[in-house]
């Protein structure tokens, strides 16, 4: 496979109704004929898109939380969205029609999480345990015989198997730094060998398991992976995190200097093949908060940035600080 993918972003290519906003966009998924799925934050709801940006229609508004975290798209055409603010993970029709939730909203399991600590470092190392669906949960991917696994989250540090019709079969992970074990387990996917990847953002680095939890791999050279895909060619996508100094990793410490966000492609072994961000992080193609990335069926890249909880409300970046950039595969 060429190492030398390029991608270049398209400006401009959003095209947002009047009277709507997303400080925040955190997750993004794409439908059989590529039309693009936003979920955001704030004004929380799925704004829809034709390929070249198009807006369609929105809805969930009053249905999600201010902490929507996540959205995909099943092999059975359904849309499944995780919402940590109410700890539920949902599924719908493409058009908004509610199917199935998992979790009680508004109830998170016990592992001891403290989230009236002031920074996410703090409130991750008060887990003292892993515990049931669900505390904060982040991620969700669904298997091709419609098993869901669930990256639990914030407030826990677990992975979590639910059959197609939302029985759970097993969980797996406990907090630390060894294998099997999370530091905020941010997002997951089920790669097209069965492989299930787990990006373990605040341990700076991917954990590859089995099926049935057995852990197989790490990869350590990637910095606060928040998302993450996998295409039918094998191309492995993660977006990662700004991290500032005064953020300590788990792993490596409070770092020297800050670490931009980027965006990493790489293939199914690990090898990087393409990697882009830098510190002019407003400018177009650079990264403020990658949150959420996909992949349509061209090979363009779409990633969502949380850039107001992570850095706008700080005053950190101006308001007009991009927060949905999409890219074309050149080649």
């Amino acid at each position: 496979m060429s190492s030398k993918l390029r991608y270049e972003v398209i400006p401009d290519w959003e095209q947002l109704p009047e009277g709507y906003i997303h400080r925040d966009a955190v997750g993004v998924a794409v439908d059989p004929s590529d039309r693009v799925y936003l979920i955001t934050r704030s004004d929380a709801r799925v704004i829809v898109y034709e390929r070249n940006g198009t807006f369609v229609t929105s809805w969930g508004e009053g249905v999600f939380t201010p902490r929507t975290h996540c959205i995909r798209f099943g092999s059975d055409g359904l849309v499944y969205t995780v919402d940590d603010g109410d700890h539920t993970v949902r599924k719908f029709t493409p058009d908004g029609k509610p199917l199935m939730a998992l979790g009680t909203p508004g109830v998170a399991s016990n592992t001891g999480y403290n989230p009236g600590l002031s920074d996410t470092y703090s409130q991750v190392a008060s887990i003292t345990n892993g515990g049931p669906p669900f505390n904060r949960p982040t991620g969700v991917t669904i298997a091709p015989d419609g098993e869901l696994y669930v990256s639990d989250g914030y407030g826990n540090a677990r992975v979590h198997r639910f059959s197609a019709d939302g029985h759970l079969i097993q969980s797996w992970g406990e907090p630390g730094t060894g294998p099997g074990q999370f530091h905020l387990p941010h997002d997951i996917w089920m790669a097209p060998d069965s492989r299930v990847f787990v990006a373990d953002r605040e341990n700076d680095r991917i954990q590859i398991f089995s099926p049935d939890g057995e852990f197989l791999d790490q990869w350590t050279h990637l910095q606060r992976p928040t998302g993450l895909f996998i295409d039918r060619e094998g191309l492995v996508y993660v977006s990662e995190l700004w991290r500032r100094v005064g953020q300590p990793s788990f792993v490596h410490g409070d770092p020297q200097e800050d670490k931009p966000g980027r965006v990493s492609v790489l293939d199914l072994s690990g090898k990087v093949l393409a990697r882009w961000g830098d510190s002019d992080r407003c400018a177009p193609g650079s990264f403020c908060a990658p949150h959420g990335i996909c992949v349509d069926s061209c090979g363009d890249v779409y990633v969502a940035e949380v850039t107001y909880t992570f850095a706008g409300k700080a005053g950190l970046v101006p308001p007009d600080c991009h927060t949905f950039q999409k890219f074309a595969r050149k080649e």
